[in-house]
């Protein structure tokens, strides 16, 4: 075994030389089995020049950075002088080991010697070692001291050569398999992956135990098989009509000795004729099914590249061999199990209701595997040439991602026209029959708020809500220098982004599974993500949101305002968020912690639901009465004639009415003329908006309607009056306005701070509208959703009638 003398190293960085760049296969591990946890502290052991510490630091991590080479920490001191967060410390760990390592709250002189650490206060989450294990002259002492060092649930990161890819004249630099296996020893958890031809490991707990085995032949237990997923230039898989009258994928046992990439490439050629590369054959999972008294074990192995005829070689076996569209899966009536399980493990969603199997991943860098028909392409045109027809991709880079990311693959389980109908999302997960709880927004919205980010090449943004096909847009528009981290709570739907994106993604998409309402505190960028776009309803502004976001970036984000909902963008300047855009539009609700239930109060025997959207409950106390009694109408004069926009009036409303709710009830109810309606609550009493046609046309277009106020309860008229107003102010001074400037204050951010305008409470935020002439501040008592009064609107007539 070859040391390097300690003076070479001073040697080495003196004369400006460095070691290989840390890779993005590298930081893309690191993010996701290491992400930082709040407060997060990492050691980098043999750091360099700086460049992983660096990296740590843009993680979340605060870092200690140690080398013993003092040219080592010149250079990174001078080179990431900008760099808060990082402390550049210089020690020997084979001299004197850990224990002058400084605690949290130390300095760094510059020089940390080898003195103790009393306080015991030196604790990390992570310590890394890159490119520098196979230095250490005593590897086995020196990582189980840095593993005393670990709090609980902390990891060593260990990144490496291997000789299998490293030239023999720089052996010493690599470490061999048996060097390798050495190093896991004594860890409970031991993961390891590649990264462009290094080893990762991932090393976690104290085993604290060992074992002692002997040498034997067991029962057998088990039955494992590969299973190959092959597709062809269109896109479609490989099945095989058994004589059994099933379909399966090309696949079999696995021999002794055969590697299970070996073996699929084997049953392929000898099953289909078709040959392919070992080195083009990747192990994507491998299942377990122990449903059955016999174990089955498949590993699914990807074959990205092949060569050959299709021809039926085994015709004892099967029928006949065919390619077959993704979305068509679901319907080929009988497949063969381990097949199916295979098949949705490549292709999450395209045979739903399987029952489960345990899953392994292998994370390896499987390359993306190309292949579509010319529908798609066709397609996708036609859906970007609408889109931009319509004026919702202005931006060039939008323009070009909607014409190049091929959507239909994000979606595998659908048509390919239903993937490129520009109007319509496709679900991909439900909740329960008819309950959306993620999927593929409608073209034209994702283009919209993916131009109102105003992304320049280059850039990182971050996606809350994840599914594949958004972020690869994105990723597409900030190009190779870019990177898109995407966060979700469902690991499904992480799980399906990632292997989705694997398929048929640029590399540049991070999934990370957690709730997004807290953003991605592991992978947030020196300075901040430029970007942040929010794929689900959000009924209040996350603090991790603005405080993750740079300084100028925007937030475009789908913002509930009294159950009406718009995507935002807003631009973050200090601690504030200023609005800059606003789009109809309406999106799944968030399932995470900030997730809240409406407060509904049901009415006439269930007939009639309140929703107080805006979250504060109201007193429905007396309305069961009123609804008993007459009900009286007020027209507003406020007359429009066919397809008309009011969408402002609804967040108008919301926001300047006191008392704010809105009712549903079922189609054809008696007691309320619109379905879903906005109201006002208050004093036993109710007031709701509707449409009555005061016109009939042959047309749709030469018909008209009248805005009306129906109202019911003692104090009904005084409310239908000020409903009334509400309609007459919007259209007199807010109609031809559109949208209202606001601004998003942090929650307990002082009256006499906020700017004039009608203020919206939310738990975590307070929102501040301004509209054309509401130019004072409307806070507490006189706020939307409390109690209050809003302005009377003289001179209106009230027509009394029944509640027929």
């Amino acid at each position: 075994m070859r040391q390097v003398r300690k003076e070479a190293w001073q040697e080495h960085y003196e004369g400006g030389r460095g070691f290989r760049p840390l890779g993005d296969a590298e930081r893309a591990l690191l993010a996701e089995h290491v992400p930082a946890p709040e407060g997060g502290r990492a050691l980098d052991a043999g750091c360099g020049t700086g460049e992983l510490a660096v990296a740590l630091v843009g993680m979340g991590y605060r870092v200690d950075a140690v080398d013993f080479a003092e040219g080592a920490l010149v250079r990174a001191r001078a080179e990431h002088a900008t760099v808060r967060g990082v402390r550049w410390l210089r020690l020997d760990l084979d001299q004197c080991g850990l224990p002058g390592l400084p605690g949290p709250a130390d300095g760094d002189d510059g020089d940390n010697g080898c003195e103790g650490d009393e306080g015991g206060e030196g604790r990390y989450d992570l310590v890394t070692l890159r490119l520098s294990v196979a230095f250490l002259r005593d590897r086995s002492s020196v990582l189980r001291a840095l593993r005393a060092r670990l709090r609980e649930g902390g990891a060593i990161v260990v990144i490496t050569p291997v000789v299998e890819h490293t030239p023999p004249d720089k052996r010493h630099i690599a470490l061999d398999e048996n060097e390798l296996s050495s190093i896991t020893d004594g860890f409970e958890e031991a993961l390891r992956f590649e990264a462009d031809g290094l080893a990762v490991l991932v090393l976690r707990g104290a085993d604290g135990s060992f074992t002692a085995v002997e040498k034997g032949r067991p029962n057998p237990q088990a039955v494992a098989g590969a299973a190959a997923v092959v597709t062809d230039a269109a896109g479609r898989v490989l099945l095989g009509r058994s004589v059994k009258g099933m379909w399966e994928l090309p696949g079999g046992r696995i021999e002794a000795g055969e590697s299970a990439q070996a073996a699929a490439v084997r049953e392929l050629a000898e099953e289909t004729g078709l040959t392919a590369r070992v080195e083009d054959a990747h192990v994507i999972t491998v299942l377990h099914d122990d449903r059955l008294d016999m174990r089955r074990i498949s590993p699914v192995v990807r074959v990205t590249e092949w060569d050959g005829e299709l021809t039926l070689r085994e015709p004892d076996k099967f029928v006949r061999w065919e390619w077959h569209p993704l979305h068509t899966l679901a319907t080929l009536g009988t497949i063969f199990m381990p097949s199916a399980q295979s098949l949705n493990a490549v292709f999450p969603g395209v045979l739903p209701g399987l029952p489960p199997v345990h899953s392994y991943p292998c994370v390896s860098a499987v390359p993306p595997v190309p292949g579509e028909p010319a529908e798609a392409a066709r397609l996708r045109e036609r859906m970007a040439d609408r889109v931009i027809h319509e004026g919702w991709a202005p931006c060039a880079r939008v323009r070009a991602a909607l014409r190049a990311v091929p959507r239909h693959r994000f979606v595998p389980e659908v048509p390919l026209t239903a993937a490129y109908r520009d109007d319509h999302a496709v679900v991909t997960v439900r909740e329960a029959p008819g309950t959306a709880v993620s999927s593929v927004s409608a073209a034209w919205l994702q283009a919209d708020m993916a131009g109102q980010l105003r992304l320049e090449p280059g850039m990182n943004v971050l996606e809350v809500g994840s599914g594949g096909y958004n972020a690869e847009l994105l990723a597409h528009i900030v190009g190779e220098r870019g990177r898109v981290v995407t966060v979700d709570l469902d690991p499904y739907v992480v799980h399906r982004t990632r292997r989705l994106c694997a398929e048929a993604g640029s590399g540049r998409v991070t999934a990370v599974l957690g709730d997004g309402g807290g953003g991605a505190p592991a992978h947030v960028p020196a300075g901040g993500f430029d970007g942040i776009i929010i794929t689900h309803t959000a009924t209040d502004i996350a603090p991790a949101w603005r405080d993750q976001l740079a300084e100028g970036g925007r937030l475009v984000v789908p913002l509930e305002i009294g159950g009406y909902t718009r995507s935002v963008t807003l631009v973050r300047r200090g601690d504030t968020l200023h609005a800059e855009h606003w789009t109809y539009c309406g999106f799944v609700r968030d399932r995470g912690a900030a997730a809240r239930a409406v407060p509904v109060d049901r009415l006439a025997d269930g007939a009639v639901a309140v929703r107080w959207e805006n979250g504060v409950p109201g007193d429905t106390g007396g309305l069961d009465d009123a609804l008993c009694g007459p009900r009286h109408e007020l027209a507003t004069g406020l007359v429009v004639s066919g397809r008309f926009n009011f969408e402002t009036l609804q967040i108008f409303a919301a926001s300047t009415l006191a008392g704010f709710c809105r009712l549903t009830v079922p189609d054809g109810s008696e007691l309320v003329a619109q379905r879903d309606a906005a109201a006002v609550v208050a004093d036993g009493s109710l007031a709701y908006l509707t449409l009555v046609k005061v016109h009939e046309a042959p047309e749709p277009a030469g018909s008209r309607h009248e805005f009306y106020i129906h109202a019911y309860g003692p104090a009904g008229p005084e409310l239908a009056r000020r409903f009334a107003a509400c309609v007459r102010t919007w259209d007199r001074d807010v109609r031809a306005s559109g949208y209202p400037s606001m601004s998003v204050h942090p929650g307990g951010t002082p009256d006499d701070h906020l700017p004039p305008g009608d203020v919206l409470e939310k738990p975590a935020s307070r929102l501040v509208l301004g509209w054309p002439g509401r130019g004072v501040r409307v806070t507490g008592q006189d706020a939307p959703g409390v109690r209050g009064t809003a302005p009377d609107a003289p001179g209106e007539t009230v027509v009394v009638g029944q509640n027929t």
